[in-house]
């Protein structure tokens, strides 16, 4: 039987909860197209959801706040299709802390109220990592002891704050590098803990041990990308793991972002997931996407369409295969996509002629990616 967290939801259809957003993290939606079909608002067997807990597994998505609260397909797609959800933005450091000893709870607690009126679970995303820190803290000039007490503060404050709404931490995010060596990221704090005389690596184990104070029901989950592969990099993030278990550090999880890309082959995904698996803890799909490349318009601009037909048609493959490599193994109980549809997917802002990566469309309806997985949810029902 699988090890599963699914919580029970005693009314399916419950209408969505409106929420006000203290900030906007992406564009708006374009408006639907008149002649696509529209999305249901209803919760059935047939859903993503609805299927993925006959299969014992949550299903997720990343959620934009501002678009939760202000675009009713969004909101019903996301409140019908998922069990489970994680915040894309308003629980990063520089959105919940934008200055010293400011904490702004808004936003990240209307998604939390959503998921609560919906039956939903809520993946927090994240506690420490070296992007989107607020300015205070970049450009403060802050000894290493003062860094460490900095850390050590937002880490128990944010956690304390929202135990018992959480049910998994991506606690660290990206502390490896992707390279030939498998390097571990020299971050603000890694330098902060070696100007202190301790190993730079030291600050994660502070940082479980410090969350899981906070939040002991929490499960407490390193978070990364490219570990879906055999290499250097997941290579020292298992060796990593493994001394974090040795040292009794309360990780319980680790999250594979799975950013995948058409132009390279499909990674050994479910030998990977099973050797982190095999060292007593959970492992989840955590950012899903597929990017391929898009055809371009004369004006330079591009369009959302796969430039090659067999490339679309391998975007549904790495979609239906990601998720049967996560069904395989008995420890992968949680799978999200990072975002609902291209229209508000991060891949074209950061990948120039590249997109059409997640599995709705630019106005919000169903591509053959969702049929794709829709259908290895019911065979492993």
């Amino acid at each position: 039987m699988r090890t599963t967290h699914l919580i029970t939801v005693a009314a399916l259809a419950l209408a969505s909860l409106v929420v006000v957003p203290t900030g906007a993290f992406a564009a708006p939606a374009p408006p639907a197209d008149p002649s696509a079909s529209q999305h249901s608002g209803v919760i059935g067997q047939d859903t993503l959801r609805g299927l993925a807990e006959e299969a014992g597994i949550e299903f997720g998505v990343a959620v934009n706040a501002d678009l939760l609260a202000k675009n009713g397909k969004y909101r019903n797609i996301v409140n019908t299709q998922y069990s489970s959800v994680t915040a894309e933005n308003v629980m990063k450091w520089e959105a919940i802390n934008p200055a010293p000893g400011v904490y702004d709870w808004a936003a990240a607690e209307a998604l939390i109220a959503n998921a609560e009126a919906n039956g939903q679970v809520v993946r927090g995303h994240t506690l420490v990592w070296h992007n989107q820190l607020p300015t205070w803290l970049t450009t403060g000039h802050f000894s290493p002891e003062e860094l460490r007490a900095i850390l050590e503060n937002h880490v128990r404050t944010v956690a304390e704050h929202f135990a018992g709404d959480i049910q998994q931490w991506d606690v660290v995010n990206e502390i490896f590098n992707d390279d030939a060596a498998g390097s571990f990221r020299e971050t603000l704090w890694y330098q902060a803990y070696e100007e202190l005389g301790l190993p730079g690596e030291q600050y994660v184990a502070d940082v479980f041990r410090w969350a899981h104070e906070a939040d002991s029901a929490a499960l407490l989950f390193y978070n990364d990308y490219n570990l879906e592969f055999t290499g250097p990099k997941s290579n020292a993030a298992y060796a990593f793991v493994q001394e974090l278990l040795a040292d009794d550090v309360p990780i319980q999880g680790v999250g594979f972002q799975g950013h995948l890309d058409t132009q390279y082959g499909f990674p050994d995904l479910q030998s990977n997931l099973q050797r982190f698996a095999d060292q007593g803890i959970e492992v989840a799909l955590t950012e899903v996407d597929v990017r391929t490349f898009v055809t371009q318009k004369p004006n330079g601009t591009y369009t959302n369409t796969p430039a090659d037909a067999a490339e679309g048609a391998q975007q549904v493959d790495y979609w239906a295969r990601t998720l049967e490599a996560c069904l395989a193994v008995e420890a992968c109980n949680s799978f999200t996509a990072w975002g609902v549809s291209d229209a508000n997917s991060w891949i074209p802002g950061w990948f120039t002629g590249q997109g059409a990566g997640l599995i709705f469309d630019l106005h919000s309806n169903p591509k053959p990616q969702y049929e794709a997985l829709r259908e290895v949810l019911r065979n492993a029902a």
